[in-house]
């Protein structure tokens, strides 16, 4: 694996201890840092944490995975593999309905299912991190050295500002809200509240259409919240 690969944080929820033990010391053992959940209310407590990666079993009582799934899915933009001992096709329908990425069938391979992991957290990689990626011909996102330029002109953002654009542009087509605008660019770690959203696109605005952009590439969807054109 990638020294980013190794630094990854995995979040593996299921309600049998020697599942969780195993994968465990299994990902721990290849370098990972390992969440651990023996139910649903503790894998939607942990994943506050910022998982990269989900490892979450179906068959968990009270809440179950698919509920689980479509919980974290308002937060998460990670992959997420359900484990499963059977999977029928209206279960398979329903956990991609959900928002899971893959389904991994017990027993598993651990070395199979290893495998599955860094293949997921590879293709999330190559969708997240690009050098540089193109909106409308003349904006340019550069999320590598945390740039932004209109025509080749650099526009000057603040952290922040970059941070929400960054978050925005990567998602193109999906409605976020202001808290969970707020949430993921990093407001937990300040006593501002999501109110500070709308002011921050508002000057991305202002910088943008100053430096001669010829669309505004953040939409606001009326009692939504905001998306990045697609």
């Amino acid at each position: 694996m990638t020294e980013c690969e190794r630094q990854a944080t995995l979040l593996v929820a299921d309600d049998e201890p020697e599942i969780v033990e195993m994968l465990q010391e299994y990902f721990v053992g290849r370098g990972f840092r390992v969440l651990t959940a023996g139910s649903g209310q503790e894998a939607l407590e942990q994943a506050a944490h910022g998982p990269d990666l989900v490892l979450l079993d179906v068959g968990m009582p009270r809440l179950d995975g698919f509920e689980v799934c479509r919980r974290l899915r308002e937060h998460l933009t990670c992959p997420i593999l359900f484990l499963t001992a059977r999977v029928e096709d209206v279960d398979a329908l329903e956990g991609f309905a959900c928002g899971a990425d893959d389904y991994v069938l017990k027993p598993f391979s651990l070395a199979v299912l290893g495998a599955r992991v860094d293949a997921h957290l590879a293709r999330d990689q190559r969708q997240q991190v690009k050098t540089e990626v193109r909106f409308d011909g003349d904006l340019a996102v550069d999320y590598r050295t945390r740039t932004v330029a209109v025509a080749g002109a650099p526009v000057e953002l603040t952290r922040r500002e970059f941070d929400i654009v960054a978050f925005l542009s990567k998602h193109p087509g999906q409605v976020f809200d202001r808290d969970r605008i707020h949430e993921r660019v990093g407001g937990w770690e300040s006593e501002s509240d999501s109110q500070v959203v709308t002011e921050h696109i508002r000057r991305i605005r202002k910088k943008l259409a100053a430096a001669g952009a010829e669309h505004d590439p953040v939409e606001t969807v009326w009692g939504m919240g905001y998306r990045w054109r697609a």
